[in-house]
Formats: C-alpha cells, structure tokens, sequence
C-alpha cells in the first residue's frame, strides 16, 4: 500500500471534501498517511485528524515561517502534543530562507530547540528546508546527531542528498520528481538507494503531472512511483512497497503497532 510521508489535510482547501476525499484514500490503494503540522494551529488539527482516522497519524512541529508564535509557553505546549497518542515525528521544522517571513536567527534559534525536543523525546524529524541548504546541513551535522528522520521536499544535489543518508536520514521525493524541468530531483532519486527513498505529497501543494497545478493528494502519489520506478529501471509496484517499509521504519510504526495490539 502506498505511504504518503507527508501531507496537510488541515489545510484550508480540503474544507469542502476533507472526509469525503480522505474515505476515498482506500480506493487509491493509499494505507497511510502522516498529516504534518506546520504552525500551532496546524499541529492541533493535525492531532484531530490522526485521533479521527485510523490510518492517518500525525507530526508536530512549527514551520520556519511559523517560528514568530513559538516562546517558551507556546514551546511547552508543542511538547505536549509531541507525547500525543499517534504523533509519531517532530515537524515540519527547518529553515526558509525563499520566503524569509522571519528573522533568520529566530528560524535557526526555534529549529534547534525541536531537534533538541526530538530526541529528547526519542521522535523522528521531518525537515523542512528552502534555499537554506548550507545552513541546513550544518546544523543537522551538528544538531541533529543521533537523530532520524525525513528530508522533506528535497530539493538540493544528488551529493547532498548522499551526505543526508550518511547521516541516517530518509529523502522525501515528490510531486516535482515528475515535472519536465524537475532534472535534479530526478538526478537524487537515480543515486539515493531506495533503501533511502520515502513518498511524499506535501498536498494540497506540488501535485505531480499529469496533475500539475491543480490541487494535490495522496491518490496522485502513483505518478511519482512509477517516475522513480522508470528512473531505476524496477516495477512500480517494487517502489511502493519498498517506501512503504522504510516510512514504516523511520516513523516507527513497527513499535507503534507492537504496542498497541
């Protein structure tokens, strides 16, 4: 079944079909998702969905552009939720450096304070990080030792991406692995081993072709597993199962299950 890594069912253009779509997600073959928090607001809806439905779990984090409502009661809050019942990782936190919403200082001080929170708390990490690959990178080295995690959105060079799975860390590929002029991405997955890869949709944003501009979901990861499979020359089917193991590993959902039979 087709695991989707990294998702915003919270967002505001699933208001209109939100249950309806996500009671489909069996027909597109889709078993799991994991609906990510990017802001305050966004991780309690978060929680809601994955306490909804039984294949949906959750993330908590506040996203770089977010990082001007996080102060230190705001942060013993987010660590609540982090204990939460079915959220299984810190995210999606990072750097934007392509929007610079805010002060990049403040961006760097609040991500390593959720790396920090991550293991204190022994989650995965999804990473979030825009125009900020430098600076990303070396705070991981330094920040994120002994952390695992997913590189969400990946969008840097196939070296790059090899020094992140050094590190221990998943590659999330999505919706862009698809388009004409998305040549790197396609560059990361050919060298990444699959071993290493995750499935990602990042919707109701970057859906891939031949749904490109219109409003994503998890349906439409298909596409981006048959690119991989064409890109590495296996069976689609290979692909998703493949992916599917490794989420199931890097968000722990083996032990999850175990505990909750």
């Amino acid at each position: 079944m087709i695991f989707d890594t990294h998702a915003h069912y919270d967002d505001k253009q699933f208001d209109s079909d939100r249950d309806e779509l996500l009671h489909e997600m069996k027909e597109f073959e889709v078993g799991t998702i994991v609906n990510v928090g990017a802001s305050l607001d966004g991780c309690r809806k978060a929680i809601e969905l994955a306490e909804k439905y039984p294949f949906i779990y959750a993330a908590a984090g506040v996203h770089p552009d977010e990082v001007g409502d996080l102060n230190e009661d705001t942060f013993e809050e987010l660590r609540g939720w982090c204990r939460r019942d079915k959220v299984v990782a810190v995210g999606e936190i990072g750097l934007d450096y392509y929007w610079d919403t805010q002060p990049r200082d403040l961006q760097k001080k609040w991500f390593i304070r959720q790396l920090e929170l991550a293991g204190e708390l022994g989650l995965p990490v999804n990473i979030h990080s825009r125009d900020a690959a430098e600076d990303t990178f070396q705070i991981m080295k330094e920040y994120g030792k002994g952390l695992s995690g997913i590189i969400h959105c990946f969008s840097g060079s196939k070296e790059l991406a090899l020094e992140y799975v050094k590190l221990g860390f998943y590659i999330g590929i999505g919706g862009v692995v698809t388009f004409k002029n998305g040549k790197k991405l396609k560059q990361v997955a050919e060298a990444v081993p699959l071993t290493k890869i995750v499935l990602e949709t990042d919707c109701p944003y970057l859906a891939p072709e031949p749904y490109r501009g219109k409003r994503n979901h998890s349906g439409y990861i298909k596409y981006v597993a048959e690119e991989i499979a064409r890109i590495k020359g296996i069976t689609c089917e290979e692909v998703i199962s493949r992916t599917e193991a490794n989420a199931k590993e890097v968000y722990r959902l083996y032990r999850y299950n175990e505990q909750r039979v």
